[in-house]
């Protein structure tokens, strides 16, 4: 078997993931023919560094029991990831340690069989020798994504998708011959799981850097079975909302509050998971049908949450649309920021790529980061409770219509107080209306 050894020093030898003292075992935990595989490897060879550690390790034979050892030595977690193909987990406070039983009966053949020949080079951490038996280092020279066979394209077909967001993470452009055989692979795509489909595609939606490929993962067929309703229009508003992501960002001095806390890419809000970057530019590639996109994203695996994030912007996309031409009243804010809720910064983003006015759309981002405004934000005067006992009431439809009428006039500054709202109250109950 013949591997070409590429030196430590002449590519990255400082890079922390090649140097064993950095990691949270000591090396000679590792039988002789361990060697480390995969996207580590890669990144430590293009200077990428992690806070957290992310180890993949190969070994002939022991695998899950090597696995084990580590773990009950170091007083770390372990998990049995699969038992047929013995693969198991080690958890380190900062690092996530994997060890998976070679593929076929050598380190060759089991590189052989993986996706992209940038994810097919290994690292001795014994010898410290870098063995790149597919030229995978060249590649990275090259900065492009190049299969190893078209045969591995065809065991898992999310490779065909991989690809596209692979070359977006790294910056690479995807190997010409590697997408002929994307586009002519791409109904396979089809058969995935929805889960994994959405993993990838939730890169090229969450980061500016994705724009472009997924643009091209579209005009190669990637996206007909799961987003079928895309189109060259909805993938050129997917680049405007970039641009409006980064004009909000310039408009923070402006504003004199955080916008790019929201903006940012892949920005998490309440722990829910979702981006709103991600969000805005869903509901633009989706049927123009709500039943039919909700259908759509529903078949992508995504969250109640989510759904209704995206559908929330579609929906109200066209009253802010309508800003162009007349700004929205008090009263129309108050029912936009109630229907919208939480999802706004969808919404202000999508907005802006299309053209909304900049500064009817800020003035509305200020209400929505301003806490206690009462139109984006409505606080209650008063409760259910205090309606009944103050104007002897009984539980009704009544006691919420009144609740919500308070909320408004409060959003329009016909009332501020607790006493100026049950005299409110008084006035509807006693209006023939």
């Amino acid at each position: 078997m013949f591997l070409e050894v590429i030196s430590p020093e002449n590519a990255v030898a400082n890079a922390s993931v090649l140097s064993p003292q950095t990691w949270p075992f000591d090396v000679d935990w590792l039988p002789p023919a361990t060697y480390l595989v995969g996207g580590n490897v890669r990144d430590a060879l293009l200077g990428r560094q992690a806070e957290y550690l992310d180890l993949d390790f190969v070994l002939p034979e022991g695998a899950v029991r090597t696995a084990k050892i580590m773990a009950n030595h170091y007083h770390a977690g372990f998990v049995l990831l699969d038992a047929d193909r013995q693969i198991a987990r080690v958890v380190f406070e900062r690092a996530t340690v994997d060890f998976a039983q070679q593929v076929g009966d050598s380190l060759e053949e089991d590189l052989a069989h993986r996706d992209f020949t940038v994810n097919a080079i290994a690292y001795s951490p014994h010898t410290q020798q870098i063995l790149d038996p597919l030229g995978g280092y060249a590649d990275l020279q090259r900065s492009q994504i190049r299969m190893v066979h078209v045969d591995n394209l065809k065991e898992d077909p999310l490779r065909l998708l991989r690809a596209y967001r692979q070359a977006a993470q790294l910056g690479f452009t995807i190997e010409p011959k590697t997408q002929h055989m994307i586009r002519q692979l791409a109904a396979l795509l089809e058969f995935v799981a929805a889960e994994r489909v959405q993993a990838e595609l939730s890169y090229l939606l969450g980061t500016a850097k994705g724009t472009s490929f997924l643009h091209q993962a579209w005009q190669d067929g990637l996206l007909t079975a799961w987003l079928p309703h895309a189109t060259a229009a909805g993938l050129a508003q997917i680049a405007q909302i970039d641009q409006a992501t980064q004009q909000l960002a310039c408009t923070e001095s402006t504003l004199g509050l955080p916008l790019s806390g929201w903006s940012r890419d892949q920005q998490r809000v309440s722990g829910s998971g979702r981006s709103w970057l991600k969000i805005a530019k869903l509901a633009g590639l989706l049927s123009t049908d709500p039943q039919i996109a909700e259908q759509e994203l529903w078949h992508l695996k995504y969250s109640r949450a989510e759904v209704q994030s995206v559908l929330a912007v579609m929906a109200m996309l066209p009253q802010m649309q309508r800003m162009e031409h007349q700004p929205l009243s008090t009263r129309e804010q108050y029912y936009l920021f109630r229907a919208i809720g939480s999802a706004f910064p969808a919404l202000a983003v999508v907005a802006m790529a299309i053209g909304s006015p900049l500064e009817q759309i800020e003035a509305l981002i200020k209400r929505y980061l301003t806490i206690d405004d009462p139109v984006a934000h409505p606080a209650p005067l008063l409760s259910g409770r205090d309606l009944m006992s103050q104007l002897h009431l009984s539980p009704s439809p009544t006691i919420g219509h009144l609740l919500e009428a308070i909320q408004l006039a409060r959003a329009e500054g016909q009332v501020t107080t607790q006493a100026e709202a049950l005299e409110f109250a008084k006035t509807l109950l006693a209006s023939p209306d």
